[in-house]
């Protein structure tokens, strides 16, 4: 694992990583920061709403404002920043808008496209499983909720963890930069 410097807070890189439960989102975030190394901090979405709030996923709920303020912490101080989640358009598009817009150049997304039987199959292994009903996943479930303005990069469910981290890694820069630092 490669070891890195902080960058400045003018050359930090946010990644945004959407999709349904169990699309990937996680797994490509951890093997980004595995990949990268110090310097990128991990924004989940979970995380920060059933964890640390425990709080439903409601149109205005406090977690979005957690998430932009810990995204624009992180990005601020210097920490590439991977924001994942579900992050339904309905709930979260406008804060989403907001962090494009303020790093526009430095933001890139995209969107895990897993069809909704795959979504259970994938769901069936996880530990919230028992948890979690395949009804109560049909109710989570949104085809290609996407963010207006084509800025997501839609990744087929095809796409294996090796080859979505790879084009992640590559497309934001961060790929470079991991292999020159020490």
């Amino acid at each position: 694992m490669p070891v890195t410097t902080l960058s400045s807070p003018s050359d930090t890189t946010l990644i945004v990583l959407r999709g349904n439960s169990a699309s990937g989102k996680s797994s490509v975030a951890a093997e980004l920061r595995n990949r990268y190394g110090r310097g990128i901090a991990l924004v989940g979405q979970d995380n920060l709403r059933r964890v640390v709030l425990r709080e439903r996923d409601v149109v205005g709920g406090a977690n979005i404002g957690l998430i932009d303020l810990t995204v624009r912490h992180a990005m601020e101080h210097g920490f590439h920043t991977v924001l994942e989640g579900l992050l339904y358009v309905a709930h979260y598009g406008e804060m989403l808008a907001g962090l494009l817009a303020d790093y526009r150049g430095r933001a890139h997304c995209y969107y895990l496209d897993v069809p909704y039987e795959e979504t259970l199959a994938r769901h069936a292994t996880k530990p919230i499983a028992d948890e979690v009903s395949p009804e109560v996943l049909a109710e989570w479930y949104r085809p290609l909720d996407l963010l207006p303005g084509g800025v997501e990069t839609v990744i087929p469910a095809a796409s294996t963890l090796q080859e979505t981290a790879d084009r992640v890694m590559r497309e934001s820069g961060l790929a470079a930069l991991a292999n020159t630092t020490a």
